[in-house]
């Protein structure tokens, strides 16, 4: 026998794969290594070490380890391992998502040095012209310290505006150089003074001498809640411990960060999709080497390898951003509160409308429930109407009253917001004179109009053909856009109010670097103004100046085949609903339906989600769906249908053997998608356990298959979308 070492690979394969450790050097679990993989080199993480192998076996040796210490520690690797389990995925692509990109290449794990900088020459030297630059100069003259560049950066400068001081010998570098962590000193303000609702709140959640505990901090939309989340941290948090705070998108973090930075300083990081390599990898190695941080990220951020780690808080809890929507489909709420447990510490989960989960979780005494139904300072919760547009004309999907309630709303001088779930122009384009629809080549769906590019866009599989004022089958001229999506009233808006900005916030119109924050600048400042959105307006914003909001139609998740549809629904009305009358001023909200009798939207108009909640819950319960079952479904895709169903009817007799129900094989709601046809078999068990281990068996199963050419599947724990 000879001790060998065993290696996860970023490759879709559940398994390990046997090493040789180097000659005289002692390998951790958690270390990147270069290991000889076929005929080229590959990046490896060590997973298990002295591992004996029978002598007949002849194994390669590990190149060389990349570092000397574990990328990976030991709580951060157990957590993983938990999740690669839990999720029944392959364990090496969990392990490689808690590293940057660099260090998935095989870049060093080494921070950059940065030059210090303070003012030099005379401010006559610098143009009056070059107002920033300027400003730069004296700002560095003032600082009784060189400064490095992140703290420059961080004051609102540029590098462009650095370089040409540089050039120009109005700055200079100093002596010494520091890190990107170093000399990071700031003035932080005074914490706002809490309510006497949010002190109760924040003295009610437990303090991390408890140990491990999962909070469900329940506050109505303007509560206060990021308040409470402030001083908890304040309070609770050492000045040697780390804390992670996730928020569910990348729009929100800017603002999120500005809030917490200018409390805790530049003891605030940040991790999302949108930072560059270097940036990523950088913030990386600030929480591994266990420096005292409170990170602001989005889903990822809940995978990095702390060491410190002493508090969790998810904002948002309920949002379906924390859901992984391929590949790893890990949700980041869930694992935040098992890594809470491993590092027995407090998890706070915070949101105005709380996932159905979570309610069950808080009811049935899993969780704790902190509650928070006042309105933070003066504001109050607005009032929410229905109004019936049955037989009303519409334009933009405006009625008459609406454009009404926007005209008063802005002779007041006050701000609107019109929120239209769909992007684009129009969703559909047909030919009234023969009936055709434009539909896309690869997908079941019909094509968006977006009118701005003159394009119609496919926004499952983003093919994309020029649009046409002639119906592609008849030529008729007859062919027109049917239905509204943020451009179509935004046009009909600026039409109504040529003398008002309407501002559309949607994907397209964010594209850009900086967009959101232009845009939300232009709103901050309070001038009237018209916003018209998609649920990208529904999160977390806070608008003082906004006091009416309308809701185009509110009748899309009513009726959907997907049990969560009326959860989601509710959540995102309320949500859109909480942007009005966040000030002093009273808001309100008009929601427009064709169905003012039904039951869900009556009971929004009482403003309370969680009467709502129960009721729901009921529901489920009644159906037994979940949270009162647990739920994973098998997703297939092939070049064909036929292939797709054909597996999962292998599937289903696999599994059949086990006390489970089962639905399906069945095309899901959009059969094909980018030329793929996609199926699924759906697994509900009383039991998460039995759960567990019927997917066990059935991955070890599948994974002996010889799949058909093309053929791709995976397994989804705890879907978010059942279509």
């Amino acid at each position: 026998m000879t001790l060998n070492v065993r290696i996860a690979l970023n490759r879709p394969l559940r398994r390990l794969f046997d090493y040789l450790s180097p000659a005289g050097i002692s390998l951790a679990p958690g270390q990147r290594v270069r290991v000889p993989f076929g005929r080229q080199s590959a990046i490896g993480l060590v997973v298990e070490t002295d591992t004996p192998t029978p002598d007949t076996f002849t194994l390669k040796t590990v190149e060389q380890p990349l570092e000397d210490w574990p990328a990976l520690p030991p709580e951060t690797l157990t957590l993983l391992k938990w999740a690669a389990r839990y999720y029944h995925h392959p364990l090496g692509e969990c392990l490689f998502m808690a590293l940057p990109p660099a260090l998935r290449r095989g870049r060093a794990a080494e921070r950059k040095s940065e030059p210090l900088w303070q003012a030099s020459g005379h401010l006559d030297d610098i143009p009056k012209r070059a107002r920033r630059q300027r400003e730069l100069w004296q700002w560095l003259s003032e600082c009784e310290a060189p400064q490095a560049t992140a703290m420059v950066l961080a004051q609102g400068f540029s590098r462009s505006q650095l370089n040409s001081l540089s050039k120009g010998g109005q700055i200079k570098e100093s002596d010494t150089r520091t890190t990107r962590a170093g000399s990071e000193t700031a003035a932080v303000a005074d914490l706002p003074v809490l309510t006497g609702h949010q002190q109760e709140a924040l003295n009610t959640i437990p303090t991390p001498d408890a140990g491990f505990t999962t909070t469900l901090l329940y506050g109505i939309t303007g509560s206060g809640k990021t308040e409470v989340y402030l001083h908890y941290l304040h309070q609770h948090l050492a000045d040697d411990s780390q804390a992670l705070v996730l928020v569910p998108e990348i729009n929100l973090t800017p603002q999120t960060v500005a809030r917490f930075r200018r409390y805790f300083g530049h003891r605030i990081v940040v991790w999302h999709s949108a930072l560059n390599d270097s940036e990523r990898l950088e913030t990386w190695l600030r929480v591994r080497h266990g420096e005292p941080v409170i990170l602001v990220g989005t889903r990822s951020a809940t995978l990095l390898p702390f060491t410190r780690l002493a508090t969790l808080v998810v904002d948002e809890e309920h949002d379906s951003s924390y859901k992984q929507g391929e590949g790893f489909r890990y949700s980041a709420r869930d694992v935040a509160v098992y890594r809470g447990h491993l590092n027995q510490c407090p998890v706070i989960l915070g949101s105005a409308t709380p996932s159905l989960e979570s309610v069950h979780n808080a009811l049935s005494g899993k969780y704790h429930l902190v509650k928070l139904e006042q309105r933070a300072g003066k504001a109050r919760p607005p009032e929410i109407r229905l109004l019936d547009v049955r037989s009303r004309p519409l334009e933009g999907g405006l009625s008459r009253p609406a454009l009404a309630e926007i005209q008063r709303c802005l002779d007041n001088g006050q701000q609107a917001l019109v929120f239209v779930n769909r992007r684009g122009y129009a969703p559909v384009m047909m030919c009234f004179d023969c009936g055709y629809m434009m539909e896309c080549p690869r997908c079941d769906t019909r094509l968006t109009y977006h009118r701005r590019d003159r394009a119609m866009r496919c926004h499952h599989c983003d093919y994309q053909t020029a649009a046409t004022e002639h119906c592609p089958k008849c030529h008729s001229d007859a062919f027109k856009p049917i239905g509204q999506g943020t451009e179509r009233t935004e046009d009909v808006l600026s039409d109504h109010f040529p003398d008002t900005p309407v501002v559309r916030v949607d994907r397209d119109s964010t594209q850009r670097k900086g967009s959101i924050d232009n845009i939300l600048k232009q709103v901050n400042s309070g001038a009237p103004c018209i916003l018209v959105g998609t649920q990208m307006l529904a999160k977390g914003h806070d608008f003082a100046n906004v006091t009416l909001v309308i809701v185009v139609n509110a009748d899309g998740g009513l009726f959907s085949v997907d049990f969560r549809a009326p959860e989601q629904l509710i959540q995102t009305l309320i949500q859109v609903s909480g942007r009005a009358g966040r000030g002093e001023l009273a808001g309100r909200v008009v929601v427009q339906t064709c169905h003012s009798d039904h039951p869900l939207l009556n009971a929004l108009c009482q403003g309370q989600y969680l009467p709502i909640a129960r009721q729901m819950l009921a529901e489920r319960e009644a159906s037994q769906l979940p949270p009162f079952q647990a739920m994973a479904i098998v997703r297939t895709e092939a070049t064909t249908m036929a292939a797709s169903l054909a597996f999962l009817d292998q599937a289903k007799a696999l599994a059949s053997e086990a006390n489970l129900e089962l639905w399906g094989p069945l095309p899901a709601v959009i059969a094909r998608r980018a030329d793929r046809h996609r199926a699924q078999l759906v697994l509900l068990s009383p039991g998460r356990k039995v759960l567990a281990q019927t997917l066990s068996q059935l991955t070890l199963a599948l994974d002996q298959q010889r799949l058909p050419a093309g053929l791709r599947w995976q397994i989804d724990v705890d879907p978010l979308e059942t279509g």
